[in-house]
């Protein structure tokens, strides 16, 4: 699916190998300032740099910008609504080409049902509240590359993805993406929850001061010991029932 060979951002991340498989779900963690938001804005093929980066197959630098944007959708970490435009104008602004107008009023329906946003689809985007707007860009990215409206689609990339969304609006999320993966597509996620991405991830790429210092599964990246000597802070983690939670110790 996508694969990265000394990838990289002079001055600001540390050039490194990795790859993404199909039907994952890959969680960036580490804590602020480690370069989380630059490795996404270079993966989406926005942010200039070094190494080749390769989404099945093909060189990202080769992908014309509409062509990319048929196989990968990006949502960065903050954006305000400037467009004086509806909520349903704004979606449509998404719509893959090609798909059926049936097939988009579907997915649309959908996917504002999931998020909540049935209601809100007349509203203008300027009279949204924060967790609102939050949850419409959410459905236009998700809408870029929904399988339904669009086959080719591969890979979604969101920064901090959560913000501003209840934990109602948090499991909605969860659901999606888990549909969105479940399909063979992938989705590398920038997250600060970590027993969230505990419970979610299947892969986790661990990064620190501008360079990746561990990736693998999940339950070899989320190992206490590792995640203190990142974050300077004492984890433990703890059993409950089935699942297994990382806790902070106190003095």
């Amino acid at each position: 699916m996508l694969q990265l060979t000394e990838v990289g951002v002079e001055g600001r991340f540390a050039p490194f190998s990795g790859q993404i498989g199909a039907g994952l779900q890959v969680h960036l963690i580490g804590p602020n300032g480690a370069g989380k938001s630059t490795l996404l804005a270079r993966l989406a093929g926005i942010l200039p740099g070094q190494g080749e980066i390769l989404l099945s197959g093909r060189s990202l630098d080769s992908y014309p910008g509409d062509v990319l944007a048929v196989h990968r959708a990006y949502l960065c970490q903050q954006q305000a609504p400037v467009a004086l435009m509806p909520v349903f104008q704004y979606l449509t602004l998404h719509q893959p080409a090609g798909a059926s107008e049936s097939e988009l009023e579907n997915t649309i329906l959908y996917l504002s049902q999931q998020l909540k946003l049935a209601d809100k689809l007349s509203r203008m985007l300027t009279q949204l509240s924060g967790g609102e707007w939050q949850r419409v860009r959410l459905a236009a990215v998700l809408l870029q590359v929904w399988p339904t409206v669009n086959p080719h689609s591969q890979l979604l990339l969101l920064d901090e993805p959560t913000n501003s969304l209840d934990v109602a609006q948090k499991v909605a999320l969860d659901r999606l993406l888990r549909e969105f993966c479940h399909s063979g597509r992938s989705a590398l996620v920038c997250a600060h929850d970590l027993n969230h991405t505990l419970q979610h991830a299947d892969h986790v790429w661990l990064l620190h001061a501008g360079r990746l210092v561990a990736q693998g599964n999940t339950q070899e990246v989320m190992e206490p010991g590792l995640l203190s000597r990142i974050y300077d802070i004492d984890f433990h983690l703890q059993a409950l029932g089935d699942r297994r939670w990382l806790m902070t110790k106190t003095a």
